[in-house]
């Protein structure tokens, strides 16, 4: 068993706040770097977002499921990556290290989310999109592996601010670009250790 000494990461969505607006897989797209393949390359499978709504088509309609990495506390992408590129942290993420992932896609084939991407080619960012990258984040090479990471260039900005003030991260002080910008505040993140956390 993991044990998360000061965080442990976690987020909720409530699926009958979530009306599939999409609002949070454009914010992801653009708070990440996540290139855009076209619909070309998206009918082909090699579509890169982070996280996707999902409709089931039932009797009575469609119901609508964002679905990204579940940062699963004993991931089965994490035992059968042949260079540990992805690893449990000791906050609770499931992360992954571009720079020593070699692109097997073992970890893509053991997920049963189908949330990780794998970067087929060299991202193109055509004028004027190259303005809108997100310097926190590096933009990743053709080859890798890559997945949400719950924002953990925010998270980590909220922890370099709470150390400055000699304190831990409060409730609230961190939030991922998708609960940001949902409209319907149907996403919630925060420390799982916090009790009085939302």
């Amino acid at each position: 068993k993991v044990e998360h000494k000061d965080y442990r990461w976690g987020m909720v969505i409530d699926l009958d706040a979530c009306t599939g607006c999409s609002a949070c897989v454009a914010a992801c797209y653009v708070e990440n770097n996540v290139p855009v393949v076209g619909p070309e390359l998206h009918l082909r499978g090699r579509e890169m977002s982070w996280l996707r709504i999902e409709p089931y088509h039932e009797e009575y309609g469609a119901t609508l499921q964002p679905m990204l990495c579940q940062h699963c506390d004993h991931a089965p992408c994490e035992p059968v990556c042949p260079v540990f590129a992805a690893y449990h942290n000791p906050e609770g993420l499931n992360a992954q290290v571009y720079n020593r992932c070699v692109g097997t896609r073992y970890c893509s084939n053991n997920c049963p989310y189908k949330v990780r991407r794998f970067n087929w080619f060299a991202p193109q960012w055509p004028k004027p999109m190259e303005r809108m990258l997100n310097p926190e984040v590096m933009s990743r090479v053709s080859g890798v592996m890559e997945k949400c990471t719950f924002c953990v260039q925010r998270i980590r900005m909220a922890k370099d601010h709470a150390k400055d003030r000699k304190r831990k991260v409060l409730d609230g002080e961190v939030v991922p670009a998708c609960a940001q910008t949902c409209p319907a505040r149907a996403i919630t993140f925060g420390n799982l250790k916090d009790t009085n956390s939302r």
